[in-house]
């Protein structure tokens, strides 16, 4: 299914050079590379100007724009179209999102993971929405036969210096037979003139979100569907060893039970585990005939996984000096020397991803081509996937983006939309669904890695820090595409370890083999999780021997105001992906986030017995952000949080409703797994199957208030999707040493 924005309603296409398209939009071949599409005959009255591949301009004046981004409750949807709107200086009553499908080829990188779709695309946007503008005034000026100087898009129409006007409709014909403006000819509006840009705008999707109109893949439905669940081996990598299905095929609605081959361990993301199909009419049979079936399991190479036996080895193997990875001065030297050491061991359970809507997908093979309906964050990778399991070409794969129930970095991995492309080439001719429960998303995860962190911290004898040991210990993410990948890799080190800021003469940030044994995948802000919990722990541990407030102890640590050369401090510094020079590391903005955390928080401020206030910094995905929390701690050791407060740098704000919902329900998310989410194993197996075991916060656990204050920015815009996690549960513990004396080194955490 074409979006309707680039489809030709009125006969004719024409397409520009990819070359040209790039020049004109000033895009660069990692951002998007299309071709510009005009639709329609000139002159008709239903004439649709689509100067981009994004836009469309209907003869009504309606406005379509796609969202090529997709939407899983950040705002992404509202947001990018947000910036194209701005620019065009469009009506935004008179617009219309429509969802793109997955095509790199018109829209280039459409994976919606990293928190980098406003980072990567707010000036294409603008340019896109610009170079609309300027042709619309040009069409005007055209009609009017005056200098298109004396021509001026304003709110839907373009407004002549006489004070005559055309609505955009009405131009739109004309626009189609303009040649594309040159790149200079191009400009963008002053941030005075934003009229959406820096604003807070309601989510577009909330009205049919409210309504129950709007479509999550759960909700899709085609004529003949079946619906398929999966009995899969409960070990990573195990597979079938024998099965039967006499009693299963007696139950009401059952179509047909076959086996899926097993992939093994690693298999990568893209490969679903294998197992035991079962296809129905409905769920209900589906899931009933599944409990009748009598599969005996070779449980693999992880049969034998116990993650407690896995992490105390862990902590014996920070003991030992691990690779390192990044070396300022001589830290081995500085704790040998020092007059005090303070050495803790910092322990991160394994987490599950746990969107509310579980991972689930629907396809139809027929006639060599494959067509599936699924809620994923990646579009592209999943059409490769699916075209890569059914042997065909990826033009023959369509893929349909729904809403997102929740994500996390759950639904980028294509495992579960191959299951139902392999499910459907099964019926072929036959629409299938493929729905995973709750137990099968708890137990099937790829999962947040577990973590060992060991820091050493030295100190002179006037109590100054003269050197810094951090080993970090984790199953790495690339441990489930490769058996040889035993290392946390050098991208998930610079997660908040080794890019660590403070002003430390002495550092060295060491890697610990971690062998994974279970599927591993990144979950929101990834290893800055477990880095930020350590890191920020340790620094108020620092602030306590000191004797000196948790605040001031940050900012002197911190040291000058500078840009970090990172770069020369290791090979192969990522940045987000982002030059150095252009997205620099600054301590300045750090600092400023601090402060204003503190200022808004009221730190310092007398507060009653068994109250306390807790502080972390952390810098991710480009974006500077401090947390305050402020928790109560009654006599019988229950805790509840008064409130929370963010400090946030990220950039300009494109939509400041997107951003406060964002920190909001990000300190609700980091929560989860800082007081009640784990996710053990025992004989390969997770123990945890559902919620009554794997708990998340509820209402009773979230902050009285949550405030978010935003930093004032001229800068390029960061992301916002991940950096509202890390700080919180360090911020959290702090905030329960201030309350009551008691050091937290582990979460989920435990009061007693």
């Amino acid at each position: 299914m074409k979006p309707s924005s680039v489809e030709s309603t009125s006969g004719i296409l024409k397409k520009i050079d990819r070359r040209t398209f790039l020049k004109a939009t000033g895009l660069t071949t990692t951002g998007i590379a299309l071709g510009l599409q005009w639709a329609c005959s000139p002159g008709e009255s239903n004439a649709s100007f689509s100067p981009n591949v994004y836009l469309t301009i209907n003869g009504d004046g309606s406005v379509v724009i796609v969202a090529h981004r997709q939407e899983m409750g950040t705002g992404i949807r509202t947001s990018l179209p947000m910036i194209i709107a701005d620019e065009l200086e469009a009506d935004w009553s008179r617009v219309t999102i429509v969802q793109a499908e997955g095509d790199e080829a018109k829209y280039g990188n459409q994976n919606t993971d990293g928190s980098f779709s406003v980072r990567m695309f707010f000036e294409p946007m603008r340019k896109a929405g610009a170079t609309a503008r300027l042709m619309l005034e040009q069409a005007a000026a055209r009609k009017w036969g005056v200098d298109v100087k004396e021509c001026k898009a304003l709110n839907h129409e373009v407004v002549h210096a006489s004070g005559k006007k055309l609505g955009f409709g009405e131009l739109a014909a004309i626009a189609t037979e303009l040649t594309l403006p040159k790149e200079e000819e191009i400009t963008l509006k002053p941030k005075d003139e934003w009229k959406y840009i820096g604003k807070a705008i309601g989510l577009y999707d909330v009205p049919d979100i409210v309504k129950g109109t709007a479509i999550y893949g759960l909700d899709v439905v085609k004529p003949g569907l079946k619906y398929a669940v999966i009995m899969r081996c409960p070990v990573a990598g195990g597979k079938v060893k024998s099965f039967s299905d006499e009693e299963a095929k007696q139950v009401a609605g059952v179509t047909k039970i076959f086996e899926m081959p097993a992939s093994g361990f690693p298999a990568g993301f893209d490969k679903p585990q294998g197992g035991i199909v079962v296809v129905a009419d409905n769920t209900w049979s589906a899931i009933q005939a599944r409990t009748k079936l009598k599969v005996e399991w070779d449980y693999g190479v992880n049969g034998n996984y116990n993650s407690d036996d896995y992490i105390n080895q862990l902590k014996e193997k920070v003991k030992s000096k691990g690779i390192v990875k990044r070396a300022n001065g001589s830290a081995d030297q500085a704790i040998r020397s020092a007059a005090k050491v303070l050495d803790a061991v910092y322990v991160t359970q394994h987490l599950s991803h746990a969107p509310m809507e579980p991972p689930n997908a629907s396809a139809l093979f027929k006639d060599g081509k494959c067509e599936v309906w699924a809620p994923v964050q990646s579009p592209q990778w999943i059409r490769d996937s699916v075209a890569s399991a059914l042997g065909l070409d990826a033009k023959n794969v369509t893929v349909n983006v729904t809403l997102l129930g929740g994500a996390f970095g759950r639904k980028s991995k294509p495992d579960f939309a191959v299951e139902a492309a392999l499910v459907a080439k099964e019926m072929e001719g036959i629409p299938v669904k493929v729905v995973w429960t709750r137990e099968d998303d708890l137990t099937h995860d790829f999962f947040h890695a577990c973590s060992v962190q060991r820091i050493e911290v030295a100190f002179d004898n006037q109590k100054k820090v003269t050197g810094w040991i951090h080993r970090s210990a984790f199953p790495p993410i690339g441990g489930t595409t490769n058996s040889n990948e035993i290392t946390p890799s050098g991208g998930e080190l610079q997660l908040g370890m080794v890019d660590f800021p403070y002003a430390i003469p002495n550092i060295s940030c060491e890697a610990i083999e971690s062998p994974s044994r279970t599927r591993i995948g990144w979950l929101r802000s990834v290893s800055n999780i477990q880095h930020a919990f350590a890191i920020g722990s340790m620094l108020d541990e620092i602030a306590a021997y000191r004797k000196a407030d948790p605040v001031q102890n940050l900012l002197e640590l911190l040291g000058p105001d500078r840009l970090i050369p990172f770069n020369e401090y290791m090979e192969g510094f990522e940045n987000y992906g982002e030059p150095l020079d252009k997205f620099p590391w600054s301590t300045a903005r750090l600092r400023n986030v601090i402060e204003l955390a503190a200022e808004k928080s009221g730190w310092g401020k007398s507060l009653p017995k068994g109250h306390g206030m807790g502080i972390c910094a952390h810098k991710s995905f480009i974006s500077y952000v401090a947390c305050v929390v402020h928790v109560a701690i009654d006599e019988e050791g229950k805790l509840t949080i008064p409130e929370a407060h963010y400090a946030v740098d990220c950039g300009q704000v494109v939509n400041r409703n997107a951003v406060i919902n964002q920190f909001e329900g990000g300190f609700v998310f980091a929560l989860s797994g800082a007081l009640k989410g784990n996710i053990t194993f025992k004989n390969g197996q997770s123990e945890q199957t559902n919620f009554d075991k794997y708990l998340v916060a509820r209402m009773t656990d979230a902050p009285g208030s949550i405030h978010v204050h935003l930093v004032d920015s001229d800068e390029k815009p960061t992301g916002i999707g991940e950096p509202p996690v890390p700080p919180v549960a360090p911020a959290l513990a702090n905030a329960i040493y201030a309350a009551t004396g008691k050091r937290i080194r582990e979460f989920p955490i435990k009061l007693t």
